[in-house]
């Protein structure tokens, strides 16, 4: 199974963005994506902006992120 996660480019740099996701910034790919600009969200997979998203999907996802992050909290 594959999971991307959405994150919020706040910088990019020829080919490479700086992305939020969840308030922890990584460094990711946009050879797929190259006309992604800051401001967008994107689908994260294996470092590489996979696929561009509205901002409501993204905050949808990351909130059934959380949700899951409770059950796996629960079982401890």
């Amino acid at each position: 199974m594959c999971l991307a996660v959405p994150g919020k480019i706040i910088e990019i740099q020829d080919l490479l963005a700086t992305v939020d996701i969840s308030g922890v910034t990584r460094k990711i790919s946009l050879m797929l994506l190259p006309e992604t600009k800051i401001g967008q969200f994107v689908l994260v997979h294996a470092g590489f902006a996979i696929q561009a998203i509205d901002e409501e999907e993204a905050n949808k996802t990351l909130e059934l992120f959380k949700e899951l992050e409770q059950y796996t909290d629960d079982d401890k």
